[in-house]
């Protein structure tokens, strides 16, 4: 008897484990619209193979399609237009205290300019060409060169020019000064503090800024790890750890189904956290890039009916895979959800 019981525990394990896990007779909200995530709004794509942390993209660019540059207030612009509901961008905090909109460490790949971007005083950088360095030809042609003088903005012009929209703003540092500096922006700001959707980053900024600003919803590199293992370690009992309670969880899309209870019991558990859950592209070992959902082989991975947010880089081209999907997405489509 005693060992009919000991064989039959593992399968009670199991079926515990299935019944608090599985997702057969769990359902998306179907008045949840999908959300869209346009990293540095739409922007000049470049080859991708074998890029690193270092590497100047600027000189790896595709042919043109379009002629938006990233991080410019044109360029989110379009974004909106193309129905992106947030639009990522890059800050960097100038020795005169501002907030220069950004992505790279240096001036040297994109611009005509030198130095370090956080060293350099906002009065320079607008000075600076910003489409100096594009080029898809191996530098035969640069066919952004003179078109980009002056369109470095800061983050107050940014809000300024694109109120009521939202923002994922991306600390290109691990000064905690940064995350003081906005908190001390936003919380001056009620304007500001609304266009803020959610910080990102180095984890000293990005945990100051969230430590100082009620209800700013932040993660790293480290917070986010956090999130995931603790979760794959304990999400089996249903429990949320706490670095994945009243912030964003970035999820990789190809590691997705490890997560206990993907799709719907996983999203409706992080929602009852407080937290958004933000699927990005797939990641691979050593990636350097912020892979998004961008074709359709990633655009086929995303749960059917998900209410959550996508990452995307192209997001004058997502338009199409939301509607071939089904998706309910506002404000891509405006129809009634489900």
């Amino acid at each position: 008897m005693k060992w009919k019981i000991a064989a039959a525990f593992p399968l009670l394990i199991a079926a515990a484990l299935w019944i608090g896990n599985t997702t057969v007779f769990s359902r998306f909200p179907n008045d949840k619209p999908l959300r869209i995530i346009a990293h540095r709004g739409q922007h000049q794509l470049f080859d991708t193979t074998n890029v690193k942390s270092d590497t100047c993209t600027a000189s790896l660019m595709l042919p043109p399609t379009h002629a938006f540059l990233e991080n410019t207030v044109a360029g989110m612009k379009a974004a909106f237009d193309a129905g992106a509901d947030v639009v990522e961008l890059d800050v960097h905090l100038t020795p005169d205290k501002q907030f220069a909109v950004f992505h790279d460490w240096t001036l040297d790949c994109r611009t005509e300019g030198k130095g370090v971007t956080e060293q350099t005083p906002m009065a320079v950088l607008k000075t600076l060409d910003i489409g100096y360095g594009y080029t898809a030809d191996g530098g035969k042609t640069f066919p952004f060169r003179g078109k980009g003088k002056g369109l470095m903005p800061t983050l107050p012009e940014v809000f300024d020019a694109l109120p009521d929209s939202r923002f994922l703003i991306n600390f290109k540092s691990r000064r905690a000064e940064e995350g003081e500096a906005l908190a001390a922006l936003l919380n001056s700001r009620s304007a500001a503090r609304a266009a803020a959707f959610g910080v990102y980053g180095g984890s000293e900024p990005t945990e100051k800024a969230v430590g100082l600003v009620t209800g700013l919803p932040g993660y790293s590199n480290r917070s986010a790890k956090s999130c995931l293992l603790t979760y794959l370690a304990l999400g089996w009992s249903g429990n949320v750890p706490e670095a994945c309670r009243n912030t964003l969880v970035p999820v990789p899309i190809n590691y997705a189904f490890l997560l206990w209870g993907w799709p719907e019991r996983f999203y409706g558990r992080i929602r009852a956290a407080g937290s958004d859950v933000v699927l990005i592209g797939p990641f691979e070992a050593g990636d350097a890039g912020s892979s998004g959902i961008d074709d359709r082989d990633t655009w086929d991975m995303v749960p059917s009916g998900f209410p959550g947010f996508v990452w995307t880089n192209v997001i004058e081209k997502t338009r199409p895979e939301v509607e071939r999907r089904g998706f309910c997405a506002l404000p891509a489509r405006p129809h009634v959800c489900g």
